[in-house]
């Protein structure tokens, strides 16, 4: 964890910004001297007549800002910044090693390999791993990681932690 001179210790803060303003955003505050990760994905886009290679947040409307816990209302100065996500009521905190796995990721793989899918309450689901791998059912609830799913051939509700299980929406 980085410090200070003061001992001030600096956390990685998720900040959810306006659409289409996450680079934006990264951008600015990098300008200002604070530490901003935008994680980009570059994708083939095809328009009419060509296909270009186009630059795209991963997560949209996300970017990382790294502050001490009390400076964390500088981010408001900001155009473009809505609010922090929170977690359990609290701003979340992304773990060091979490960032550097977003930016390994990024580096070390094909771009086109990575996707981020969001799962939405009544979005039929496959588990893909553990237990309860290849069974299907809907998305009933969410509480941050922990997905409740209503697995019609059992006949049971239950709750799936994303972190440790592989959850892939069944398109419709």
């Amino acid at each position: 964890m980085k410090e200070e001179a003061n001992n001030r210790k600096e956390h990685w803060f998720v900040l959810y910004t306006k659409s289409r303003q996450e680079k934006n955003v990264s951008k600015i505050l990098l300008e200002k001297g604070i530490e901003a990760y935008c994680p980009i994905k570059r994708t083939k886009h095809k328009w009419s007549d060509r296909w270009k290679w186009v630059e795209m947040p991963l997560f949209n409307s996300y970017c990382f800002v790294r502050l001490a816990e009390e400076d964390k209302d500088i981010v408001f100065e900001i155009p473009g910044v809505v609010q922090f996500v929170y977690w359990l009521g609290k701003p979340g905190v992304v773990r060091d090693g979490e960032i550097e796995k977003i930016k390994t990721w990024l580096n070390d793989f094909d771009h086109e390999l990575i996707e981020i899918e969001a799962i939405s309450i009544g979005d039929k689901v496959t588990i893909d791993s553990g237990p309860l791998m290849e069974e299907k059912g809907e998305l009933v609830s969410r509480q941050g990681s922990k997905l409740q799913l209503r697995l019609e051939n059992l006949g049971v509700l239950l709750w799936v932690d994303a972190h440790r299980n592989k959850i892939t929406r069944i398109a419709s």
